[in-house]
Parts: C-alpha cells; sequence; structure tokens
C-alpha cells in the first residue's frame, strides 16, 4: 500500500442504541390542510400527549405502560413548507396543552468556568470561557501529565476490545473519569495523581456492543451540602448491564441511602420485549435534582426490542421520578427502541430537557410499524420536573435509514434579523442542522417538507414517507442530490471495481428506501457519516457553531428471510449482516470500499466547519485530520472521517482529536488553520474538556480509539498546559 492510499477502513455507524424511526403528529386535517397519506408525517413542532407517568414516591416500581396514544395538535401554527399546520403543543393528559414551566433566572451560559458535565456544560456548548490559551500561544503547548488506566483490551485476549470516548468530568476540585471497564479513577486536576478508584466488578461482556464501551460518569451535589455528611456530592457510573452505582465524589464509597446500597438495577423497568439489558454506557444527564437516564441497546438484531425510555430518578435515593416513553402502546410491542443513547442537554431556566431520540426497531425495515410514530428519531422537550412533553420535532418520518438522533442538541442564544432567539440547534446523521426556537419549537429559518423517493416497490408491507424536512438555513453539510463521484484512484488500481459497483447499487437521491435488488441501494449521506454523538459546539461571544462532519458512502441490501439465512457470513464492528429477527428481511450494510479497502468515493473523508449562527451561513470548512491505515498517512488535505466532537474557548481556539491519525489539534476560530497538534496513544474519539487549576488552563484528552475508525485501542489520559513561567 502507497502513502497515497487511502485506509482500509471507514466507520460504519458508532451508534449506540437500538435503531428506532421518527416521530411527530400529524396536524388535525382541514379544508387548507390535507391529511398527509400513510407513512407520512408532519414535520410540525408538535408534541403528542404526555409518554410519561409518575411513579409513586415511596418504592421502586414496575416500569408503566409504554406510551399513551397519539395526541392532535389544539391549534394551527404557521406553515413549515409543506401545508401543513405546525402548532408546538404540549402533551398534558386529557388532551390539555402543558404549559412551558414558569421561567427561572439561571443563565444558560453560567457564568464561571465549568466542565461538570459530559458536554462540559447542560446546554452542550463545549464552550470555556478560559482564555489563558489562546491562538498566538496555543502552539506552546506542553503535556502537562497523562496517565494510563490499565483498563484496556485489544480483543486477542479473554476480553472483548475496549471502546472508549469518555470526556473528563471537572467538579469538585478534581477531575473524574470512567473505563470501559466500569471503573471510576478520581484525580488530582494538575497532576493526573490518583485520589481514589471504585471498581463496580461488573461483567466485561459485550451483552449489547460489539465492544466493551464506556462515555463517562456525571456529577451531582447538593444544593446546601452539609458539612460531615457523606453523599452531598455523588458521582454516577452506569455499566453494560444496566447498573446505576452512585458513590461519595470525595471517597469513592457507594451512597448506602440510593436504591440497593449504592446500586440502581435500571433493568427492572425492562418489561417489554426485554431481549437485552437496558445497557447504561452514557453518563445521565443531572438536571437539579433529577437523574435523567436513556439506555443503548443492541443495533440491527430484532424486529421486536425494547421500547424507547427515559428514566428520571431521585439523585440520593435513585426512586423513579418519572419515566418518558417513546412509543405508542400499541404498537411498542411490535416494534421497540426510539431509545435515547446519547447525551441530552438542558435549560434550567426554562425547566427543559432535550432529548435526542433515536429510529424504532428493525432499522432497515418498517413494515410493521406504519403508523405514526410521532416522537421517534426527533428532538423532544420535556418538563423536567414531570417528564411531561412540551413539544417535539421529528427529522426523519417513518426511518428505515438507521438516522437515529445521534447528539445532544446545542442550545445558543442568537441575533437573526435584529431579534435575539432563544436557539436549539440539532446536528444530524444527515448533515443536517435544524435550528428551532428551543422554547417552542418553532422554526428560525424555515424547514421545508419535500417529496422524497419511494423505493422500487419490492419490498413487502413497506409504506414510505411521501416527504422528509429539509432545512433551508445552514445549508446541507454534504451533498445529497447526486451519486457520490467516484474517487479515480481508488478506481484505477482495483481495476475498475468501483466504477463496477457503482453501476450495480441504485440511487435516486437522498433518503433512496433500501432494496433487495442488485448490490443494493447506495446510502448517502448514511448512518455513518454526517455529525456523529459528539455534537455540535459553540462560542456565544461570536455566535459561531463549529461542528465535524464525515463523508462515508455505504451500501445496503434487503434479503428475504429464507435467502438471508443462506447467504449471511457474520458482521464486522457496525457493518456486515445482521438478521432482523423477526422481520421479513435480514440485511447488509458494507462500506463502499474496493478489495484493498480504500474509499471508492471521493475525498474529502472529514470536514471541520464553522457556521455564522447570525445569518445561518458557512464562515469556513477545511479537511480535519488525516486518513492512516498500516502506518502510512493520507495528505491532510483528504481529511479524516471523525468520532467524537470538538470544545472551543474564548481564547479562539478549537480543540478536537477525533480523527484517524490519533492526532490531537488545535485550529483557529476566525479562520480554521490548524496551530498546534501532538500525537497520542490512539483515536482520541471523546469530547476532550477544558478547565482552570489553581490558575492554571488544562485541556485533557482521553484517547482510547474505536475500531470502527481502525485497531488501535489505549488507556490513556493526557493533559495539556502552556509552560509554567519561572
Amino acid at each position: 500500500m502507497s502513502p497515497a492510499q487511502a485506509p482500509s477502513t471507514q466507520p460504519a455507524p458508532e451508534t449506540d442504541a437500538a435503531p428506532a424511526t421518527a416521530g411527530e403528529t400529524q396536524p388535525t386535517p382541514s379544508a387548507e390542510t390535507p391529511a398527509p397519506e400513510a407513512g407520512a408525517e408532519s414535520a410540525a413542532p408538535l408534541a403528542p400527549e404526555a409518554r410519561s407517568e409518575q411513579p409513586p414516591a415511596t418504592e421502586q416500581p414496575a416500569a408503566p405502560a409504554s406510551a399513551q396514544e397519539d395526541q392532535q395538535p389544539a391549534t394551527a401554527g404557521a406553515a413549515q413548507g409543506a401545508d401543513t399546520d405546525t402548532s408546538p403543543n404540549a402533551g398534558a393528559e386529557g388532551g390539555e396543552t402543558s404549559a412551558l414551566p414558569e421561567p427561572k433566572d439561571i443563565p444558560l451560559v453560567p457564568p464561571e468556568p465549568t466542565w461538570n458535565t459530559f458536554h462540559g456544560q447542560l446546554n452542550a456548548q463545549k464552550y470555556s470561557p478560559l482564555d489563558q490559551i489562546n491562538a498566538d500561544n496555543v502552539d506552546e503547548l506542553t503535556k502537562a501529565w497523562e496517565v494510563h488506566t490499565g483498563d484496556v483490551s485489544d480483543g486477542s485476549g479473554d476480553l472483548p476490545t475496549s471502546v472508549w470516548s469518555a470526556t473528563p468530568v471537572f467538579a469538585n476540585d478534581t477531575l473524574y473519569l470512567g473505563t470501559p471497564f466500569y471503573r471510576v479513577i478520581a484525580m488530582d486536576p494538575g497532576t493526573g495523581e490518583i485520589k481514589w478508584t471504585f471498581d463496580s466488578n461488573s461483567t466485561l461482556e459485550a451483552m449489547t456492543q460489539p465492544a466493551l464501551k464506556n462515555r463517562g460518569v456525571a456529577y451531582w451535589q447538593a444544593e446546601n451540602p452539609v458539612a460531615g455528611e457523606p453523599c452531598q456530592k455523588i458521582i454516577y457510573l452506569g455499566t453494560m448491564d444496566a447498573q446505576l452505582f452512585a458513590m461519595d465524589a470525595d471517597t469513592g464509597e457507594l451512597c448506602k441511602d440510593f436504591a440497593d446500597n449504592g446500586v440502581l438495577n435500571v433493568n427492572q423497568w425492562n418489561d417489554v420485549n426485554s431481549k437485552y439489558p437496558l445497557s447504561l454506557l452514557q453518563p445521565p444527564t443531572v438536571v437539579g435534582n433529577h437523574v435523567i437516564m436513556g439506555w443503548a441497546g443492541k443495533d440491527w438484531a430484532y424486529a421486536e426490542a425494547p421500547p424507547g425510555t427515559v428514566f428520571s430518578v431521585d439523585p440520593q435515593t435513585g426512586e423513579r421520578q418519572w419515566q418518558f416513553n417513546a412509543l405508542p402502546p400499541e404498537i411498542a410491542p411490535r416494534t421497540g427502541t426510539a431509545n435515547v443513547w446519547t447525551g441530552m442537554s438542558a435549560d434550567e431556566g426554562l425547566g427543559l430537557v432535550y432529548l435526542p431520540v433515536s429510529s424504532p426497531s428493525p432499522n432497515y425495515w418498517g413494515g410493521n410499524r406504519t403508523e405514526s410514530i410521532p416522537l421517534a428519531t426527533s428532538t423532544t422537550a420535556l418538563n423536567v420536573e414531570t417528564g411531561e412533553v412540551v413539544w417535539s420535532r421529528q427529522w426523519v418520518h417513518h426511518d428505515i435509514w438507521d438516522y437515529d438522533t445521534n447528539s445532544a442538541p446545542t442550545l445558543m442564544d442568537i441575533e437573526v434579523d435584529g431579534k435575539t432567539i432563544p436557539a436549539l440547534m440539532q446536528a444530524t446523521k444527515m448533515g443536517f442542522l435544524f435550528v428551532v426556537n428551543r422554547k417552542t419549537g418553532e422554526d428560525v429559518w424555515p424547514i421545508e417538507e419535500r417529496p422524497v423517493p419511494q423505493g422500487d416497490g419490492t419490498i413487502e408491507g413497506e409504506v414510505y414517507a411521501k416527504t422528509q424536512p429539509f432545512p433551508t438555513k445552514p445549508l446541507p453539510l454534504l451533498d445529497q442530490d447526486e451519486k457520490p463521484k467516484i474517487w479515480g484512484v481508488a478506481d484505477a488500481v482495483s481495476f475498475g471495481e468501483c466504477s463496477r459497483l457503482w453501476d450495480n447499487l441504485s440511487y435516486d437521491g437522498m433518503y433512496s428506501p433500501p432494496t433487495t435488488k442488485g448490490e443494493g441501494v447506495l446510502a448517502y449521506p448514511d448512518s455513518a457519516g454526517g455529525v456523529q454523538w459528539g455534537g455540535v459546539a459553540y462560542d456565544p461571544v461570536s455566535q459561531t457553531a463549529i461542528v465535524n462532519v464525515s463523508h462515508v458512502v455505504q451500501y445496503i441490501k434487503l434479503y428475504p428471510r429464507d435467502e438471508y439465512e443462506q447467504v449471511a457470513s457474520g458482521s464486522g464492528n457496525e457493518q456486515g449482516f445482521a438478521p432482523q429477527e423477526g422481520a421479513p428481511y435480514g440485511m447488509r450494510l458494507l462500506n463502499a470500499t474496493n478489495w484493498l479497502g480504500m474509499p471508492c468515493w471521493e475525498p474529502p473523508f472529514g470536514e471541520l466547519v464553522a457556521v455564522d449562527m447570525k445569518t445561518g451561513n458557512f464562515k469556513w470548512r477545511r479537511p480535519i485530520g488525516a486518513s492512516q491505515k498500516w502506518g502510512f498517512y493520507m495528505p491532510e488535505d483528504m481529511g479524516s472521517v471523525t468520532l467524537g466532537g470538538p470544545a472551543v474557548t474564548a481564547g479562539g481556539v478549537i480543540f478536537i482529536g477525533a480523527s484517524m491519525d490519533s492526532k490531537v489539534r488545535a485550529y483557529s476560530m476566525a479562520d480554521g488553520k490548524e496551530l498546534w497538534s501532538d500525537i497520542v496513544a490512539a483515536p482520541a474519539v471523546a469530547n476532550p474538556a477544558v478547565y482552570e487549576y489553581k490558575g492554571r488552563e488544562y485541556v485533557v484528552f482521553v484517547a482510547g480509539g474505536n475500531t470502527i475508525l481502525k485497531d488501535q485501542v489505549s488507556d490513556q489520559v493526557v493533559a495539556y498546559a502552556l509552560p509554567e513561567k519561572d
């Protein structure tokens, strides 16, 4: 393989959850608004009847029914490009509108530097107001300390491969990390010295994922901590077998008053289609006195799977406060998922928590779920105190492409046409950046319903959505109109293999449905590309959004059940054959590469993009990272597929790892120029953390790797800072 060649593996989707579909309610039919056809659902910001139940406060109850019936909106709103009513109604019992919670005087951007959640802050801006490190001196960064946890496996021994994408949490003058062996490590933020460790002694088996996986821990503290009392400050760690551990943040000792001596069995609420545990791989989202948990499942395996639920529990007792159910109860037993497997965001002032809801099961055939499922593949805003739906926007109707809403929406206040708008930006796998009012769910810039392909008529039981929502601003991050161009180098060295593959793949543009014909349907954007779970960072001073996007082409084929049993030959990490057990079709998903593993599509394979949120226009975009395989590095103008997201600072710097070449980098916020880089032990697929400790600013990366990018994993935690002055 020559240095001009691209990597042999491109990632399939980094989806920690079971599949799901879309979710918005249909508008009430009227003379002006015809009812949608079967399979089509409205893009309006509508909230169906509240899909939450209030368990008794005195016990750990069994799970309630999966959902209540869909509710039609009470009033009509402004058109959203599809001749449909679009009122952002709430979801109270009996069809009443659920009012927005009474606003509190809590600023969206904390006045003091903080990095105490997975995305830095509850608003998911991944922003630090620190400017000790800035665009002028970032090239002077040096390694301040590094730690190797010992919790790593390359899969060659008795343990599955480890995948580590935990963002360090800085709180209580301590740096906290969860590991893929389900341990917690508390470190001195200035030296990396270990303060204490906690071992959950969890079973190290790949129960729902192809690898051992952890994205870190969550932190809570009492509003007025009582001196000398244990568990006034708590760290939470979830495990793949659905156990939530709560430990004292100062000592690492289990909190005995929390659930069963410090351990909550979340799987006790897994009572519909319980084919696998509700894996707690993403740390909970802590909002006030609510510890809010989604869960991850097993992709592509079953038509009938556990239906999507989100739980809020008391931070000190573990008692369930409310439960959100994404699927209607009459549909849930014959489908499943539409879960929340990634991070959430929250606006404490508005009293809202924002859920990125994934798609229903199975992923690539929807004949078992042709009715409206209004909360799937959506962003849904809940009243944090009750779990009731306040508004919801569906981003994919009848999702049969595994287009999970896969990252926490980023909250921001933006100036548009002279008005300050409380906004929310939801990035997607499709390369869309949807921007709505976070109070109401209404469009900031128009979101239009446009016709989409209707398939070749060969798939049994399928009813396709007639239209899908398309944002008009910002423009799509990926070109979705035409078949991706073939990379001439990859085609030439494989003697036309890429051209032959393209000839055998159907493609009618984005949302081309899966097929049984030929080699299948070309998928672009696909479930592995676009924006992944790292999400969007935001600089509130310049009102600039920063997002990394991957260009990946895959292809999907459905096989009738009897044929699938004859051809299925196993699968790799998030690609290959998958049974969709219980559906009439199994499926195969492959990366569009030649026999050498070179991408058949033209570079760049990944980019970093800046968006001016005052106008919705791109400020700049540039390739990010370098593709690498077998020791060879590709030219950086080709970019790299990325996993993990950016962080931004008041110093005008963007920090990000995420690329295949195992480098961590700093870019200029102003123009995207690379300012600094360093090589780490494996791809740093975790979002970085930025904090100040004893007057010194630190940037910390977890370099854990992910075999979706390449077969290189590690247990490295590394902190960078400017050299100390004499």
